[in-house]
């Protein structure tokens, strides 16, 4: 018996599974590695082939062919999941969140679902697209750390992916910094100089005067803003001479007030009060008003500062007080004081320790980081002046050393 061959209207023979149906248009039907049944359409049959006017313009049917048997061949489905979907299934998987980093990822969500790039299926995504998808969203108008935080999120959704076998690579594995430019605010720590006037400004300051302790504190201990606002009566032993810092204090946007876990495992931590330090601890508890009942949070009760409502004074509450006190002192002096906020502390004290000469892990103990890198990264702030005074630190140890030997009839050896 003659194998007739199926043709199209142009006498074009079809392959198994293609079709062209009665509108013109092409149809090729398979089963996934799932073993579920798929199909492909296109108004073309081969990339020759020309889209009819009025008519979506996509790959050809053999080009998608093609794609979907290199899947196949590696075992690998998409399920034509998109990247809407896939963030939405990646975020599932993010149990134990704060309410802040809930947020996070609506925003990202709500992000994506106006762009086109979120309807787009995972196993589409080439590297290109990837990283012209970022430089659209800076382009529309999106500050560099927003850009950050949906690829913060894009990225380890994409490895899921992977790692599940429904793509061949992660199209995200770069770095950001290499397809964006960095338009964000770097938050500078201050001059050792900075750092006395803007103390001495709060101190004698007739308004601000009243949180000098607390900005004291975040200055020479570099604890996180939400960490301090957690502390409570109980964390301080004055008997030890230390602070225990295992928890945060956070207010979510409905208003609702949380005790959180620290920001990583390393966050949990006893920290070393100086003398100044555990003098200020002292004052604020000394000034604390006496609160009856006395505001309780998930089972927390006894913290340092409260606003004008009774409640516990929250990070937005402080950084607005440094904004306030930079300001204030802008309008006095001539010479302006850079920028100030709770976080410069934290990178302030970081760096001063870091010039100090203490070893990199008892910084990284010290400033709660999980990654050894972030704490590293604080020693490449230096500029010509740090050298230059470790330089000289160098040379009266080394005067002070070879004044003792010839004092003691040692020799001294030069190499």
């Amino acid at each position: 018996m003659r194998d007739i061959k199926r043709r199209d209207n142009k006498g074009r023979i079809l392959q198994t599974g293609e079709i062209q149906k009665k509108d013109g248009s092409y149809s090729f039907k398979y089963t996934d590695a799932l073993g579920n049944r798929k199909e492909l359409t296109s108004w073309r049959l081969t990339n020759a082939d020309v889209t009819p006017p009025n008519k979506k313009h996509k790959a050809s049917l053999r080009e998608q062919e093609k794609e979907v048997q290199r899947l196949l061949d590696k075992g690998i489905c998409s399920n034509g999941i998109t990247v809407l979907e896939l963030v939405d299934r990646y975020v599932a998987t993010k149990v134990n969140v704060t309410h802040n980093t809930k947020a996070g990822y609506k925003t990202v969500r709500n992000i994506l679902s106006k762009e086109e790039f979120g309807a787009k299926r995972i196993d589409h995504v080439k590297y290109s697209d990837a990283r012209l998808f970022l430089i659209k969203l800076q382009s529309d108008g999106y500050r560099y750390s927003s850009v950050q935080s949906v690829r913060g999120v894009l990225r380890p959704a994409f490895e899921m992916a992977f790692r599940d076998e429904m793509i061949v690579s992660n199209p995200f594995q770069f770095e950001l910094a290499d397809a964006l430019i960095n338009d964000s605010v770097k938050r500078e720590s201050l001059s050792k100089e900075n750092e006395r006037k803007f103390l001495k400004f709060v101190k004698e300051d007739a308004h601000f005067s009243r949180y000098y302790e607390g900005i004291y504190i975040l200055f020479n201990t570099g604890i996180r803003i939400s960490e301090f606002c957690g502390l409570t009566i109980s964390d301080i032993d004055f008997q030890n001479h230390t602070f225990m810092v295992d928890h945060q204090l956070q207010r979510e946007r409905n208003g609702r007030y949380t005790i959180v876990d620290t920001k990583t495992d390393a966050g949990v931590r006893e920290l070393p009060m100086s003398k100044e330090v555990e003098e200020c601890f002292r004052k604020i508890i000394e000034k604390r008003p006496k609160l009856k009942p006395e505001p309780m949070i998930d089972g927390k009760i006894g913290f340092l500062f409260f606003d004008k409502n009774n409640n516990p004074m929250v990070a937005m509450h402080w950084e607005k007080y440094f904004q306030h006190i930079r300001d204030k002192y802008n309008k006095i002096y001539r010479v302006q004081m850079p920028l100030v906020t709770p976080h410069v502390c934290r990178h302030t004290y970081c760096s001063n320790m870091a010039k100090s000469g203490i070893s990199p892990k008892t910084l990284q103990y010290l400033m709660g980081h999980s990654d050894i890198n972030v704490t590293l990264n604080v020693y490449t702030h230096i500029d010509i002046e740090d050298v230059k005074e470790d330089i000289k630190k160098n040379k009266k140890k080394e005067t002070k050393g070879k004044t003792r030997a010839s004092k003691s009839g040692s020799k001294v050896v030069n190499f």
